[in-house]
This record gives C-alpha cells, structure tokens and sequence, in this order.
C-alpha cells in the first residue's frame, strides 16, 4: 500500500456522532479512508493502545471487503497488529469481539442505516462504546495534519495480519443472555427481515439453532439495499408487516450493521422504537430482575423516567448520541438505556448500539409472557400512562437557519402563547410543560434542517403542540 501526500482531498474530516461518513468517491474515498485510519493508528498510539492490536470489519456495502483489507494493510504496515473479519460483521459483534480479545480499538466500514451510496468509518477505543467527543477531536487534528502534509511511512516493523470468524464468539454471548430455547418451546412464529444488512446468519442463525420457527426476508447481499436505505422503518418495512398480518408472526429488522432495530407486531403493527424501549425496560427490571438505572437521549421517551420511578431507580439523561450512554453501561451503572433512533443496550452486554439484542430480547418477552405485543403494550400503558411521539425534520432557508440559531443561543420560556415549567439546553432547546409533554428542537451542524421531536400524552395534544412549534419555527402560523 502507498504512502506519501494526498491529492486533491483537502476538505476537513469531521466526525458525527456515530463515526465519519461520506457518499462514496465524492466525501469518502480510499485516500481519505486512509487518512482517517492513518489518524486512528496515530491516537491508538499516543494513548497506548497500540500494541494490543486493531480489530478491522465491514457491513456488505459496496467494496466495503476491499476498504477493511486496505485498512488491515494499513495498520500493519505501522506497525499495528490487525485482527480482519472475514465476513460482513454488525456494530454490536465488533464491540463484543473487541472486548473479548482485550484489543487496543476497532474500526467498523459501514454507514448504518444510510443510503447506499454513503460509507463510512466507525471507531471504538479499547472500553467498546463508539469513541467520545474527546477521542474524535483528536482524531480530527491527526487528520488534518496528514491532509496537509500526507500520510506517515511504514514502520520497519511490520504487525500481523489475523483473519477470524466473528459468528461463534457473539453468538455465545447472545446465549448466555437471550433465552433461545424459551422462545422456541413457546412455539411463537417469527419473521426477520435483514433488509440485506450484515445481521443476516448472526440475529437468524441464533434462533435457527435454537430451534424457533422463522421465516428470513431479504438475507442475501445487496449492495443497494433494495433501492433505499437499510433503516428498519415502518415504510421499509412493509413487506415484513404484510407477512405477520397473514401469519400472526412477530415480525424482527435490523439496518445495515445491525445496531438499530425494527419491531412489527403480530397484526401488522409498526411499533415505535419509544414504545419498544418501554416494554423491554419494564421486561427487565420486573421480568428478569435486572439491576441498575435507566439512561436515555434528552430526544427520547420520558415513559422511561416513569417506569425509572415506578421501580425506584433513575432515569439519567445525556445528550444525543449512544457514547454517552455507552459509557454507562461500560461502567456497569444501567439495567437499559436506548435512544429514540432504535438504539440500545443493556446491563452486562456491549457498550454499543445492538439491533440484535433488542429483537431477540423482545421475542423471549413476548414467549415468556405468553403475550402479543398489542397486549403487552396495552398493559404498559395502563401500568405507566400511553406517550405519543413524533420526530419532524423541517427544511430551512438560510435565512430562517441563522434566525434560529440565534434564537437558540437563548431560547425563550413561552413560544406562541405556550409557556414551558422547564427549558434545557443539554443538546439544543427542550421545553417541557405541565404534565410532562415537551418539545426539543435541535438544529443541523451540516445542513439547514431542524429536527423538531415532540411528546404528549394525548394525540390530539400531540398535533396540536407540534403545530404550534412547527408554525413558530417556519413563520406560517
């Protein structure tokens, strides 16, 4: 592999909060890759980590193999012993495999559940939660650096090259957690739909060789993902809802790399990632007796903060983006924590999104408790009173874009009339109003979009909240 000056990328590399990410051969290209992997290498170094080997993987996008084979190159050739898997590997598998083996850091080629045309970068450090703020700035500086000055040479000491298996590990662990034979013995029907994603022959295969009945939907590869994206979505999922509907099935999804999750009930129904959240949270602190907190995203349902109470246990709340929640879990102090974009973990498991957990968790529930997911959702809003949710991302001119942002600089108490018992600023402007309905708005680093998330406990308060917020921000009241 070549070293030396870039060519033409000049343009900064910014982390988001789930890694670096580009549409390819524009944003992300193979120089660039190597710059960011190059910046990886530089940090595993300066923190130490170094010397206990990178774990390098990739979901089935387009030449993801030849991006995680360049990058093992990369990292040996400075010197950095690289552990490659050989197959399409989910966010949560890297994560468990990188604690697992005690290694220095993880870099996972995947976007997720973006579309097809984007790739990306993700980097875990050696605790396994997706690297903090403080890792990615000086990852970005490293970056910079070589954009300006070019890559590093090679070490005359080159590291080795290991290819593994990443399925037996994981799935082993997902045994000592899930309950494989409950599920099966329940006799419940499932249908999993891969949406071409690199959950497919981990999330099926476990319940394949536990004996459940299953159905797979989409598990081949596809680097288009079936003209979409690969999000686990109610109208992506449509296909899958069609066949629980017909054959009272519980339908189970993951994206792209496996860390989101896609829940569809034994009618058809679209089960909101909030809603999912709740039910498994109040399974494991009754059902299975888990210890610890809650933790969830200041955009995430406060029926957590309510079942939290219930249980006398607390509800922490961080800003968006899983490493925050992450690190909790890590430390040991959650029995759950989830953001409202279909991520979450649990006590004992990986620092990290898993889509797998989540799907087979809810599957034991619902064979544990002899229960659909309608009835179960029913018992949960009897026990903890319904919420309703809804996310809008509101295009803005550059007009409208900059008023806000000084408007968020200092967010008003009262906005059209409505006046707020609390407003945070933890990330972006959260307003919360009397009985617990809120609005949080936030606003685009990268492009002219608010992102407006609102809460009730009644639908009808939930249109009305958001068009009062809604014609606020856009003047058209």
């Amino acid at each position: 592999m070549m070293m030396g000056k870039p060519g033409t990328a000049a343009a900064e590399i910014r982390f988001g909060t789930s890694g670096w990410r580009g549409v390819v051969a524009d944003e992300f290209t193979l120089e660039r890759a190597r710059i960011v992997l190059a910046a990886i290498a530089a940090y595993m170094k300066e923190t130490g980590e170094a010397d206990r080997g990178v774990l390098v993987a990739h979901d089935p996008r387009f030449m993801a193999e030849e991006f995680s084979r360049d990058a093992a190159e990369l990292f040996t050739g400075l010197g950095i012993d690289a552990y490659l898997a050989e197959i399409p590997t989910p966010t949560p598998t890297v994560s468990y495999l990188l604690i697992e083996k005690g290694l220095g850091g993880a870099v996972n080629f995947t976007a997720s559940h973006n579309p097809p045309q984007y790739q990306g970068i993700k980097y875990s450090p050696s605790w396994g939660g997706p690297a903090l703020p403080e890792s990615t700035g000086r990852i970005e500086e490293l970056a910079a650096g070589y954009l300006r000055s070019g890559l590093p040479g090679s070490e005359t000491a080159r590291g080795k090259l290991t290819v593994i298996d990443p399925v037996p590990a994981y799935l082993g662990r997902l045994a000592e957690i899930v309950d494989g034979r409950k599920i099966a013995a329940s006799g419940i029907r499932i249908v999993y739909d891969a949406i071409h994603g690199a959950g497919a022959g981990f999330l099926d295969r476990f319940l394949l060789e536990a004996g459940c009945r299953l159905e797979v939907l989409r598990p081949e590869r596809d680097v288009m993902f079936g003209g979409g994206p690969p999000e686990p979505s109610e109208d992506r999922l449509r296909e899958l809802s069609k066949r629980t509907k017909s054959t009272g099935a519980l339908g189970l999804s993951t994206d792209g790399d496996a860390d989101r999750y896609g829940v569809i009930g034994q009618e058809g129904e679209f089960y909101q990632p909030n809603a999912v959240l709740g039910l498994l949270a109040h399974y494991l602190l009754v059902d299975r007796g888990f210890d610890g907190d809650l933790a969830r995203s200041v955009a995430t349902t406060t029926l957590l903060d309510r079942i939290a109470a219930a249980h006398g246990r607390r509800c922490h709340e961080t800003p968006v983006g899983f490493k925050y929640i992450g690190r909790m879990i890590a430390e040991g102090a959650l029995a759950l924590g989830g953001e409202e974009s279909a991520g979450m973990s649990i006590r004992g498991h990986v620092p990290e999104k898993d889509g797998i957990i989540a799907c087979l968790l809810v599957a034991e529930m619902s064979a544990a408790t002899g229960k659909t997911l309608a009835a179960l959702k029913a018992d949960l809003d009897s026990r903890y009173g319904p919420r309703f949710t809804r996310r809008v991302n509101l295009t803005l001119d550059e007009g409208l874009m900059s008023r806000l942002k000084e408007v968020m600089a200092d967010p008003p108490m009262e906005v059209d009339g409505r006046k707020a018992e609390e407003l945070s600023s933890l990330d972006g402007a959260k307003w919360t109003f009397d009985g617990g309905d809120w609005v949080l708005l936030r606003l685009s680093g990268t492009e002219p979009v608010a992102r407006l998330y609102v809460e009730t406990g009644e639908p009808e308060a939930l249109e009305q909240l958001e068009r009062t917020f809604r014609g606020w921000i856009t003047g058209d009241r």
